[in-house]
């Protein structure tokens, strides 16, 4: 059992550190104001810290076999276990207010029209019409394509992928069950 408890819990850590290398790369101090993350940054890192030095405690107390370890185990699973439900729960509020995020396109910047066109219009290669056809509210930088961007902020955990977040939470019930079964010896 305390074999299992370990492959559970190392895949558990790894489906963490996807979703961590995901909020990292997501994650913009800048855009804060804008769409702040409902999971604080020593939230996350105690999380993932303590996860992985308690499957360190975890392999120590399966190579010595001393209880001393096994207790250790429990005592940080506690703290992993009561972080990761804090983040579970602020995830699913995000995840179940803000829309799914979309791909970003490239903002290509405007080109003056080609000579003899007989038009001082520039025109957006991603636009459909050029700039003299739109309304004045387009002109002054309220545009939908602006107005679009910004939709495009989203708190970095709305990246996540629900299956990623389900297993990651599946895979870890999985190992403190079996963490504390075979520290009860219960698990044979």
């Amino acid at each position: 059992m305390s074999v299992f408890a370990l492959i559970a819990w190392v895949i558990t850590v790894l489906a963490g550190l996807f979703l961590l290398a995901i909020w990292l790369i997501e994650y913009d101090p800048d855009v804060q104001k804008a769409a702040a993350t409902r999971l604080p940054v020593p939230v996350i890192s105690s999380h993932a810290t303590l996860a992985v030095c308690g499957l360190i405690v975890w392999v120590t107390y399966l190579i010595t076999g001393e209880d001393k370890f096994a207790y250790a185990t429990l005592a940080v699973l506690i703290g992993v276990v009561l972080l990761g439900v804090t983040m579970a729960i602020r995830w699913v509020k995000v995840y179940r207010t803000t829309g799914a995020p979309q791909k970003r396109a490239a903002r290509a910047p405007a080109v003056p029209a080609p000579a003899g066109v007989g038009t001082s219009a520039t025109i957006n290669v991603f636009d459909a019409e050029p700039r003299h056809n739109r309304d004045s509210a387009s002109l002054n930088g309220s545009s939908s394509a602006v107005r679009a961007s910004s939709t495009l902020l989203v708190p970095p955990e709305r990246h996540f992928p629900l299956a990623v977040v389900i297993g990651h939470g599946l895979f870890a019930v999985t190992t403190v069950v079996l963490v504390v079964l075979s520290v009860l010896g219960l698990g044979g």
